[in-house]
């Protein structure tokens, strides 16, 4: 395994600054983040490292070399946002968006690119399934042709009352997962498997990585604190009881976790995603919780 970081929690460095800042603190890799230029409608998204809307030839040999240069690969392309939105003009943007990076990744020299499959919140599962068709099978045949893997995220992209009852990501349990394979059973479609979002849904995490460790072609590694004392008082139909927090410092069991993995084989990169609140205060904060992370990480990932 590969110990990375994803590059959005450091929006105020260049491409260059990032991979250098991987390479002086011993990380092997970093998950690039490729949205549209012109800022975000939510927090972590938004940031810009590869600008993949007018990628030359010139640019992307450009990217390689600085690769080259700092010894740091890049584990994936990351781009999330919501490719099954109910607005079909605000879909058909983010579809387009995707299909760039797609095309841009093995420019860059590049096999994964790591999103959401999305949902409409506000249907049933059920419901976005005939939405997913339409969208997807395109999506699918653009990596198939680019030789790129896709990695869905497990999020649930739950944050609101405006998201409830599903969120905005359809793929975020074993049960979608598994619909999602018999739905698309292309081997270019994989999960970027995130162990944070399944403390506060109580799914086993070992026991998913069991299952779908052949299906992962990217990992994140991010923690999740519960709150009982929120839980007491909104129960598991509530929102906000539990906190995005450093590995290490919420509920995720890393030892199960990483064991569940070498059992599983998987062999690629594991990511750090911060999105702990306690480490933005500024952009020294923002680095000392990669440094952090890497200390703690490091007792599995050598």
């Amino acid at each position: 395994m590969q110990l990375g970081f994803v590059s959005a929690i450091l929006p105020d460095l260049s491409l260059e600054e990032v991979l250098a800042f991987a390479a002086d603190e011993g990380f092997a890799c970093v998950e690039v983040m490729c949205w549209p230029p012109g800022g975000a409608d939510r927090r972590y998204a938004g940031v810009t490292h590869l600008d993949v809307t007018n990628l030359t030839d010139d640019h992307a040999g450009r990217v390689r070399d600085l690769v080259k240069k700092h010894g740091v690969a890049i584990s994936g392309l990351g781009y999330y946002p919501n490719p099954l939105d109910p607005n079909p003009e605000h879909r058909r943007t983010v579809v387009e968006h995707l299909t760039k990076v797609i095309a841009a990744a093995p420019k860059v020299g590049v096999g994964v690119v790591n999103t959401f499959v999305g949902r409409d919140p506000h249907l049933p599962a059920e419901a976005n399934w005939p939405r997913a068709r339409e969208v997807w099978p395109g999506l699918v045949k653009e990596a198939e042709s680019a030789g790129v893997a896709l990695g869905i995220e497990n999020c649930p992209m739950l944050f609101s009352a405006d998201e409830w009852p599903g969120g905005k990501n359809l793929a975020s349990s074993p049960a979608s997962w598994r619909r999602l394979f018999a739905e698309f059973p292309s081997p270019r479609l994989g999960l970027n498997f995130d162990p944070s979002h399944l403390v506060w849904q109580h799914i086993d995490i070992a026991r998913a990585v069991r299952e779908f460790g052949r299906r992962f072609v990217h990992v994140h590694a991010k923690d999740a604190r519960l709150d009982p004392d929120r839980m007491y008082e909104v129960g598991i139909l509530g929102l906000n009881w539990h906190t995005p927090k450093l590995p290490g410092m919420g509920d995720v069991d890393w030892g199960r976790f990483f064991s569940a993995l070498t059992d599983a084989k998987y062999n690629g990169p594991v990511c750090v995603e911060v999105e702990d609140r306690a480490y933005e205060g500024s952009l020294e904060d923002r680095k000392r919780s990669l440094r952090q992370s890497r200390h703690f990480l490091r007792q599995w990932v050598a």
